[in-house]
C-alpha cells in the first residue's frame, strides 16, 4: 500500500536535493507550551535548516482571541506569510523539532485553511535532518517580503457552535489526538479547564500512535491505515479532529490526508474552548 495523497510529505533526501531551488520556502515552525521552558524562536536561533525562517503560531494567530494560537483573519495570514517571504507558486516546506511535526503539521493545515496546496511536512523533522548530518545554519535569515494570496477555506474548521451541533447530529466522527490519560481525564490539561474528559462519542486516537519514534515519520500507509480501521473510524464518512489546543490534531487531520481523506476538518478551539465552556459536556473516566 502506498499513500494516496504523498505530496504532502516531503523526504529529507527530496529537501537536500532542493535547498537551492528558487521555489523553496522553509519553515522552521517548532513550538512548545509555556511550561517546558523551552522556546522555538531561541532553538531556531541557535541552529535551524538552511535558508529556513520561523514561523511562530502564537504570532500568527487572532490576538484578540483568548484562546491560544486561534486561526489568524485571512488578510492577517496572508501579509505575514509574505513578510517571511513566501509568495504565490512557492513550494513551502515546513518542520520542527518535536517528533512527527506537530506544530509543523497545524503550519501544514493552516496553510491548506488559507486555500494553498504547494505545502509539504518533511518526513522526521530536524531530528531525522540531523541524524542523518545535513547541513544546519546558525545565521539569521532575512527574507524579502513578498505577495501571498489567502483566501479561508471554513470546510476544514470548525468551532464551538458546530462542535455542540454535532453532538445531535453526528454528522461527523470526532478523533480525539490527546494521549488515553487527558482523553479520559485523569490527567489535567495543559491549558485552563473547567472539565476534564472528552466531547462526547469522540475516538481516542493519540497522535504519537501515528508516528515511528525511531524516525519521526509517520508509520507505514499499511499500519496508518490499520489504526484509524481498529479505531472504528470510517473514511468515506466525514471527520473532525480535535486535541487540547488545535495542534496535534493537525497531526492526525495530515495523516487522513495523506490516506486519501481530504477534507478532514480540524476544531480549532480544541479542549482548551471546549474545557471552559459552560454548556459542554464531557465524558470522564
Amino acid at each position: 500500500m502506498t499513500y494516496a495523497n504523498p505530496e504532502a510529505l516531503v523526504s529529507t533526501e527530496w529537501l537536500a536535493e532542493h535547498l537551492s531551488d528558487p521555489d523553496v520556502r522553509i519553515l522552521d515552525c517548532t513550538w512548545h507550551h509555556a511550561s517546558t521552558n523551552l522556546d522555538g524562536r531561541t532553538q531556531y536561533r541557535g541552529r535551524h535548516l538552511p535558508g529556513s525562517v520561523h514561523f511562530d503560531i502564537d504570532h500568527i494567530a487572532d490576538k484578540l482571541s483568548p484562546l491560544p494560537h486561534m486561526l489568524p483573519s485571512a488578510s492577517d495570514f496572508a501579509k505575514k506569510v509574505g513578510l517571511l517571504g513566501i509568495g504565490d507558486g512557492d513550494r513551502v516546506v515546513v518542520y520542527d523539532r518535536l517528533y512527527g511535526g506537530a506544530a509543523a503539521a497545524r503550519v501544514w493545515w493552516m496553510f491548506r485553511v488559507f486555500g494553498y496546496d504547494k505545502v509539504a511536512m518533511l518526513e522526521g523533522g530536524y531530528g531525522k535532518w540531523t541524524k542523518e548530518k545535513r547541513p544546519s545554519d546558525m545565521s539569521m535569515v532575512r527574507p524579502e517580503p513578498r505577495s501571498f494570496t489567502a483566501a479561508y477555506h471554513p470546510a476544514l474548521v470548525r468551532s464551538l457552535s458546530e462542535m455542540q451541533e454535532n453532538l445531535a447530529t453526528a454528522a461527523a466522527q470526532v478523533i480525539d489526538a490527546r494521549g488515553p490519560a487527558k482523553f479520559d481525564g485523569t490527567q489535567q490539561d495543559v491549558f485552563p479547564f473547567k472539565k476534564l474528559g472528552h466531547i462526547p462519542n469522540a475516538t481516542n486516537i493519540p497522535w504519537a500512535d501515528l508516528i515511528d519514534p525511531d524516525t519521526g515519520a509517520f508509520i507505514t500507509p499499511d499500519m496508518l491505515a490499520a489504526r484509524f480501521t481498529m479505531a472504528g473510524i470510517n473514511l468515506e464518512r466525514p471527520i473532525v479532529t480535535s486535541c487540547a489546543s488545535g495542534i496535534t490534531s493537525c497531526v492526525v487531520a495530515l495523516g487522513l490526508y495523506l490516506l486519501g481523506h481530504k477534507t478532514a476538518a480540524v476544531y480549532d478551539g480544541s479542549w482548551a474552548e471546549w474545557g471552559l465552556a459552560e454548556d459542554t459536556p464531557a465524558v470522564a473516566a
